[in-house]
């Protein structure tokens, strides 16, 4: 395998208001049986480097030879460049945006993860966190095998080396059977292309297609910037295999409920993309509506803090018959590498990406919506500013329910302990916050939004564990740590 890999220092990540925020882990997508695949992969994570900010890789195949190119930071500086490009040839390519929960940040961890097996190259990106990954990877150590990655992604590649299973796709399915958690995953081999949702769907991953070409993606606007056309979500635990031959779509894993993560709805899907079937625009609003009715205030305004809270803003506004407006500006020329030195500058930086818009506020009593509370510094922030700014009433409303719940399947949640609503019913979160009242939309309320009669407690619609603690999995590595086990924290995921 030829492999270009470029590293760079990353600055201190000091952003003020979403380092509060939980964060998907990564994105992936792949294209097969197009001209310039690696440029048409590049597009694709353009449009989904909200799923991850950190590192960016590319790896194609020309029918011969693998190519890849894997660096820190964000595609853009990395993946426009023509040289880039032009070294990554082929008709199939694959590529990964990620962002790490814990451990290490490095280069040897960014994908799409490489490996010559005795079936030939086999290349894998991965959405998603396997909860038993650190229980694999001790038993596979124990046998021999040799991590290159800390990476739990790297565990299925050595179960695929190590199965007894004749063909590469066998060996596949074998190791996916041994795996627990949630995947959404893209191989790239010498044969095909192969695409596996967990069995219950948690991640999310559509199949679209441009001309004569199939391409996979974590979210439907990843198929708009190139052109193609949605086809449909894959299946929970559907594999689909992509050749010369055509597509052919599996079951190898029984037949369950999906149970797609429900925060894909909330906050981390674009809004103009579509999930499981629904406009994530269209659901956030309703989300706004539904928080309306359930948590009325008498107020001058609706302000959303911008960018994730305006669909439900807006929602809001128009189900309370409040005005909507603009309260917050946001500067888009800020990332996440602005470096404070200091407490006082520290605090300054707040008002790096976010302002008052001081002219609108004043003497006014403001809705404030947000999508969640997590640690709940980034609130205590907002209202502060706007109180500053003049606002004589601040009443936050949050369009999910309180997050009490660490996730394992590919979402960064801080330590329960660490979550504001773990720690403090709802009055004393509204103290610590600063606001006149406060109030979350609730779980049934929730799924109202998303076209639901409420939350089937026998049978949910979805992954909802964030607010409820109800984890539709086994989480293995949980709980022999909490058995005393001694386990090494693999941690890294994407």
């Amino acid at each position: 395998m030829a492999a270009d890999e470029v590293g760079q220092i990353m600055p201190l990540s000091t952003n003020p208001f979403d380092d509060d925020k939980l964060r998907e882990e990564c994105g992936v997508f792949g294209v097969w049986g197009a001209s310039q695949a690696a440029a048409m992969v590049a597009l694709g994570l353009h449009a989904l480097q909200h799923r991850g900010q950190e590192a960016a890789g590319i790896l194609s195949f020309d029918g011969a030879e693998f190519h890849a190119h894997r660096a820190m930071g964000h595609v853009a500086g990395n993946f426009d460049r023509p040289d880039v490009i032009e070294r990554l040839q082929g008709e199939a390519a694959i590529g990964h945006n990620r962002y790490s929960t814990t451990g290490e940040t490095a280069l040897r961890n960014v994908q799409p993860l490489f490996a010559d097996l005795a079936t030939g190259g086999f290349a894998i990106a991965h959405n998603g966190n396997l909860s038993n990954a650190m229980t694999l990877k001790a038993e596979l150590i124990r046998r021999g095998s040799i991590f290159q990655s800390t990476s739990d992604t790297e565990v299925i590649i050595h179960l695929v080396a190590t199965s007894t299973f004749r063909t590469l796709l066998d060996r596949f399915i074998d190791a996916l059977k041994q795996v627990e958690g949630a995947y959404s995953l893209i191989c790239l081999t010498r044969e095909g292309m192969i695409a596996c949702r967990d069995p219950l769907g948690i991640r999310p991953l559509v199949l679209g297609r441009l001309g004569d070409a199939h391409i996979l993606a974590s979210e439907t606007v990843a198929l708009d910037i190139v052109g193609a056309h949605f086809i449909r979500e894959v299946e929970p635990g559907e594999l689909i295999l992509i050749n010369k031959d055509g597509i052919t779509s599996l079951k190898p894993f029984g037949s369950e409920s999906g149970r797609p993560c429900i925060f894909e709805q909330v906050y981390f899907s674009r809004p103009d993309s579509f999930a499981d079937g629904l406009s994530v625009y269209q659901v956030r609003k309703a989300i706004g509506a539904v928080l309306a009715e359930e948590s009325p205030v008498e107020a001058d305004m609706v302000v959303p803090v911008p960018d994730s809270g305006t669909p439900a803003a807006i929602g809001y506004a128009q189900a309370a018959g409040i005005p909507f407006e603009l309260g917050i500006i946001r500067s888009h020329y800020v990332g996440r590498t602005f470096i404070q030195p200091g407490d006082h500058i520290r605090h300054l930086g707040v008002k790096l990406k976010h302002n008052a818009n001081r002219a609108m506020i004043a003497g006014k009593r403001l809705v404030l919506i947000d999508d969640s509370v997590v640690r709940g510094t980034t609130s205590v922030k907002i209202v502060q500013m706007l109180r500053e700014a003049g606002a004589t009433e601040v009443h936050l409303r949050i369009a999910s329910p309180p997050t009490a719940h660490s996730c394992f399947y590919g979402v960064d949640t801080p330590e329960r302990s660490k979550l504001l609503a773990a720690q403090m019913n709802i009055e004393a979160m509204r103290s610590y916050i600063g606001a006149d009242s406060l109030a979350f939309i609730s779980i049934d309320g929730l799924y109202r939004a998303l076209g639901e009669k409420g939350r089937d407690s026998g049978c949910p619609q979805y992954c909802d564990a964030c607010f409820t603690g109800d984890y539709p999995t086994r989480l293995t590595d949980q709980e022999s740590a909490g058995n005393g086990a001694s386990l090494t924290l693999l941690a890294e995921s994407r």
